[in-house]
């Protein structure tokens, strides 16, 4: 047993005792005032004779024990026979113990759980309004706790077990992959609408621009003239490889401008061809699915792939033990950043709270009503285990201190009505 299940048992034991420390105080009110009145009465009647007037008091006296009484039988027979005594209809709380539990399971079901009165309170509650408040105003309390259930998070982490199960599910999950489709539907996705077009264009005058480098022209203009070395004897190989270079160069930038500038430039539709060419491979071709499966597998299989998964993972954990014990930790400022910005902003946006209220309203009430006779039946059956000796002591401790100022009433009110029918019958004569 946990140390918070002692805690709780603890406390409940002292409210018990103190509930059973007031019943008993609450029960001598009605004792003293029957004890009383019985005195009166016998005192009042032994002088009557002599002081007439004493009538009115005796009857008062007699009415009020008679309440008094009927009140204490009344009281008791919910709870057990008067004087132990088979009287029927007592004890009618144990008796009835399977009906009540049935009833108080029902009168949950259908008075505080049904779907109406969920609504209403959640729009009384306002939850939105509420989770604003509560993160603006408990920031570093919030990022604390939840700092203290990622660092307990971390130390459960560090375990071979774990690691060894992560590491075989997600190559186990890696192999289910058709690398090929996969690819081929990636790649359809990035040339839908002519996208790729625009990094062609980007790749066109990033090479344009090189082309049009002085090292560059220098390096083919050096290129071309060790190919054309005969020449070095009457000393024109150097001018003819750079005239060479330049025109070669000036050609492919002439083309590769064409290519930039119009977007049906024959180069650009047989590129077109060849991705389209190519995505069809990938998806429908059974070459390229063997082959892309072959290296996928052996990729997978490599000890390279299991070390660098275990080295991620360790390194991860590392970093994320390190900051978290930091006074200055990234994580908790930005989470305490981050809470109360996201309660500032939801209590000044009236639209987010109303859409979040919505959401409760929406959400809530259909898994009530998908499971209310289901609480109501945990409820009834919660009842019908308990003791009847239990379940008598737990109402009385509860309802009883009331009930107590039932008799003292009763004793009073029994006590005016008995001396008004003293005073109506004299009055008749």
């Amino acid at each position: 047993m946990t140390s918070s299940n002692h805690l709780y048992q603890a406390i409940e034991s002292a409210e018990i005792a103190l509930k059973r420390q007031k019943l008993k105080q609450a029960k001598l009110l009605p004792l003293a005032l029957l004890l009383f009145f019985a005195v009166v009465f016998v005192m009042a009647t032994i002088y009557k004779s002599r002081y007439p007037a004493l009538a009115y008091i005796t009857a008062f006296a007699e009415a009020a024990m008679v309440g008094a009484l009927a009140d204490w039988f009344a009281v008791v027979a919910l709870f057990r026979r008067p004087l132990g005594l088979p009287i029927p209809h007592t004890a009618i709380v144990p008796r009835n113990k399977l009906r009540i539990a049935d009833s108080m399971g029902s009168f949950i079901q259908s008075n505080f759980l049904s779907p109406e009165r969920i609504v209403g309170k959640i729009r009384e509650f306002n939850p939105a309004l509420k989770m604003a408040a509560w993160l603006t105003q408990n920031a570093r309390p919030f990022s604390n706790l939840l700092i203290r259930v990622l660092s307990y998070s971390l130390h459960s982490l560090h375990d071979g077990r774990l690691l060894a199960f992560l590491k075989s599910t997600l190559i186990t999950e890696l192999q289910r992959i058709d690398i090929s489709q996969f690819s081929g539907h990636i790649l359809e996705s990035l040339t839908q609408n002519g996208r790729h077009h625009h990094v062609l264009s980007e790749v066109l005058h990033e090479l344009q621009k090189i082309l049009g480098r002085t090292e560059t022209q220098e390096a083919m203009a050096h290129v071309a003239a060790e190919e054309i070395s005969f020449l070095k004897y009457m000393v024109l190989d150097k001018v003819a490889g750079k005239y060479l270079a330049e025109k070669m160069l000036g050609a492919v930038q002439k083309e590769l401008k064409a290519m930039q500038d119009n977007p049906d430039h024959h180069l650009r539709l047989q590129f077109d061809c060849y991705i389209a060419d190519f995505v069809d491979k990938l998806k429908h071709d059974q070459q390229f699915k063997q082959r892309g499966e072959k290296l996928k597998n052996e990729l997978l299989a490599h000890p390279a792939v299991g070390e660098y998964i275990e080295t991620l993972w360790a390194q991860l954990l590392r970093w994320l033990h390190s900051d978290l014990h930091r006074v200055d930790s990234t994580i908790r400022a930005n989470i305490m950043l981050l809470a109360a910005d996201m309660g500032k902003k939801l209590n000044e946006n009236t639209e987010m709270q109303e859409w979040i209220n919505t959401q409760c309203e929406r959400a809530i009430p259909p898994i009530v009503e998908e499971y209310r006779e289901t609480i109501g039946i945990f409820i009834s059956d919660q009842v019908k285990t308990w003791d009847e000796q239990y379940m008598v002591e737990r109402i009385e401790l509860n309802i009883g201190t009331d009930l107590q100022f039932i008799r003292v009433s009763g004793t009073l009110v029994g006590g005016l009505v008995g001396l008004l029918i003293y005073v109506v019958a004299g009055w008749l004569g």
